[in-house]
Formats: C-alpha cells, sequence, structure tokens
C-alpha cells in the first residue's frame, strides 16, 4: 500500500507539533503503512492497550497493508510449524496457536491468548505471514551457561561480543528492577545476556522480513529504542510504545497513554 507524500509529510509534521495523546487508533492505522518495519509494544496483561494497538493494525490492515506479523509469544523453533499451520488451518486461530506452542493448548506457555488470537485471526483473514520471534526459555538458559554463539550462531554472536556500555548498564538495571533487587549479584549479567540475545534475534526478523513490510509485536521492554530491538536493527523502524506512564524522551517514537491495569505488589513475598 502506497501513501501519498503529502500524507506523509503532514503526519511527521503533525507529530512535531501535537502531544502524544492524540495517537488515535485511526492516525497511527494512516502512519503505519509508510514504514517497512513497525515495532508495536506492549503491557503484557493491560488489556485497553493490547484493544489499542489491535485497532489500529487491524485498520491498517483492512485499508491495504500486507505486512508479516512477528509475535514475542511465539520461540523461533516452532516457525516451521506455524507455516504448515497458516496453510492447512483455515480460519481456525486456535490450530494456529497450537501449532505455534508446539502441539499444546492455549495456556501453558504463560501468555493471556484472549489478547494474542485476535491478531493471528487477522493473519489469517488477510494471508499474512506469522513469525516466531523470541527465543525460547531454554536456548535463553542456554546463553547464560554457554554465550551467544552456541545459540545464536557466530554471526550475530559476533555483532553482540561488545554490548556498548550504556545498554549494559540499562538492562542490568532493569533486570535487577523487574526482579525487585532479589537476584544475587552473580546472576545478574547473565540474565543480561539472554535479553540482549532476545532483542537482537528479534532484530534479525525484523531485518529479514523488511523488504515486504513487518511489524513486531513484543513488550514494551523490548522495542524501547534506548535498550531493545531497536539498538541492534539495520531497518529504520517506527517504534510504538503503549504505556501507563509517560516514558522518558526518546523512548519511544510514539508514546500511546493506556489505562493503568491494576494489580498487586509484585514484589510481595518474592
Amino acid at each position: 500500500m502506497r501513501i501519498p507524500i503529502a500524507i506523509v509529510v503532514s503526519l511527521a509534521l503533525a507529530a512535531c507539533a501535537a502531544p502524544r495523546s492524540n495517537w488515535t487508533p485511526e492516525r497511527l492505522a494512516l502512519a503505519l503503512p509508510a514504514h517497512k518495519a513497525v515495532l508495536l509494544g506492549e503491557v503484557h496483561d493491560n488489556a485497553d492497550g493490547h484493544r489499542l494497538r489491535l485497532e489500529a493494525l487491524a485498520r491498517a490492515v483492512e485499508a491495504g497493508w500486507r505486512p508479516a506479523i512477528a509475535l514475542e509469544q511465539f520461540d523461533r523453533e516452532r516457525q516451521a510449524d506455524l507455516d504448515a499451520a497458516l496453510k492447512t488451518c483455515g480460519e481456525d486461530a486456535d490450530c494456529v496457536i497450537r501449532a505455534g506452542l508446539g502441539g499444546g493448548g492455549t495456556e501453558p506457555s504463560g501468555w493471556n491468548w484472549d489478547f494474542y488470537r485476535p491478531v493471528v485471526a487477522l493473519a489469517l483473514r488477510y494471508d499474512l505471514r506469522i513469525l516466531a520471534a523470541n527465543l525460547s526459555r531454554a536456548d535463553a538458559l542456554r546463553v547464560m551457561r554457554e554465550g551467544f554463539a552456541p545459540v545464536l550462531g557466530m554471526g550475530l554472536a559476533a555483532r553482540l561480543a561488545a554490548v556498548p556500555q550504556d545498554l549494559a548498564a540499562g538492562q542490568r538495571r532493569e533486570v535487577e528492577i523487574g526482579h525487585c533487587g532479589k537476584l544475587p549479584a552473580s546472576v545478574v549479567p547473565r540474565m543480561v545476556d539472554a535479553q540482549v540475545a532476545r532483542d537482537a534475534f528479534m532484530a534479525e526478523v525484523v531485518d529479514a522480513n523488511a523488504a515486504r513490510g513487518v511489524v513486531l509485536l513484543a513488550g514494551n521492554g523490548h522495542v524501547r529504542r534506548d535498550l531493545g530491538v531497536p539498538r541492534w536493527l539495520r531497518t529504520p523502524a517506527l517504534v510504538v510504545g503503549y504505556v501507563e506512564d509517560k516514558p522518558a524522551a526518546g523512548v519511544y517514537d510514539v508514546a500511546v497513554r493506556i489505562k493503568a491495569q491494576p494489580r498487586g505488589d509484585p514484589c510481595a513475598g518474592l
């Protein structure tokens, strides 16, 4: 789908002048097809964010955009299963999800599939390829034990041989906060390696599919410009965060504010 240059320019100018809260699904849907690569974040348990993201994505697809959809929720070893399921499952989204989970049910993976089933259904309805964008837990643990090369191969591992200092420090901070400061100090650097490996692999998936257009759906932490996938991308991308609180400047190109999800203290009893 080609967007007239006048629309692209007007959207760019409006982005500079308008508050970020003005990024409605309708407006975002107009902007998405102008980019070869789009990264759409999420707060995993926030229903409002999933609803707004799906609306923007669906509007763009319904208007003619045909990107591949890369999902954090599927691990890379399931790609062949997903490709086969997309050919044989008809419009049965649960059939595709089961294939993407290795033939199991839709819940044991820990994801709330009520949020992702409509995305899979959209892909089936418009014949969009679904990409497995994540490393499995087993692969992440291997990175922690053995390093990057045995899991990612020498080519990608070479790019990760010297993780920039600011990125490593930022990831370390996020890992410590995310685990309530309870991790042993010796474990934190290895968990940083696992997170970096996931981001770098997601970037590889995006780069490999950018020629036809690709959108990555992943957690806000993965898509942030300062620490996540964009640090490893070769393809220029539009980065959209769906955020409950105002982010720091430069973390996302577009920050869509969403209703805060009520939740208890995640550190209680840890």
